[in-house]
């Protein structure tokens, strides 16, 4: 009976072992995908301005505003219209020479903020749009709260600017 007992713990602790065993390779290999998830994140570079989500959401903003635009009466032509189509398409091009100067931080900087005061014009423009009625209250509201994402955006990619520039 003894040696029954004696087998049977001895077994037991073999299938105790064997789990344990079979948990920690669950464990080794979850943490070795996800040592392998951000080796790749690191890897995977942004290659152009286009890339970049703040980029994205700039032409977006962009679009949208010269559809808009095309509402705004004809004396507007070379005013309120040109000026709102002007900054809110600068902010894509001032991104887009801000990554071509990426190699020097102060120059990168410089754009970022020329991109950022180019979103603020956009923004002023927009409060110009309602307030002559041109665009509802409510496309103001979606189209203010884009440039204000935006405005973050571009203010975190200042905060950390070294992160982005270019060492090649």
């Amino acid at each position: 009976m003894d040696a029954e007992r004696s087998s049977a713990a001895v077994g037991g602790q073999r299938s105790e072992v064997r789990l344990q065993m079979s948990e920690i390779r669950k464990q080794g290999l979850a943490a070795l995908a996800e040592q392998q998830l951000k080796e790749s994140a690191r890897i995977a570079r942004i290659n152009s301005a286009k890339d970049l989500t703040v980029y994205k959401a700039a032409y977006e903003l962009a679009m949208k505003i010269f559809e808009l635009s095309k509402r705004f009466p004809t004396e507007e032509k070379f005013a309120l219209t040109s000026q709102i189509r002007r900054s809110s398409r600068s902010v894509c091009l001032n991104l887009r020479e801000a990554w071509a100067k990426r190699r020097y931080e102060a120059h990168f900087v410089s754009k970022l903020t020329d991109s950022d005061g180019e979103n603020s014009e956009t923004d002023s423009s927009l409060d110009f749009a309602r307030d002559c009625e041109y665009i509802s209250t409510d496309e103001h509201r979606a189209l203010t709260s884009k440039c204000a994402e935006i405005g973050r955006m571009l203010s975190g990619m200042m905060k950390k600017s070294s992160s982005f520039v270019s060492h090649d």
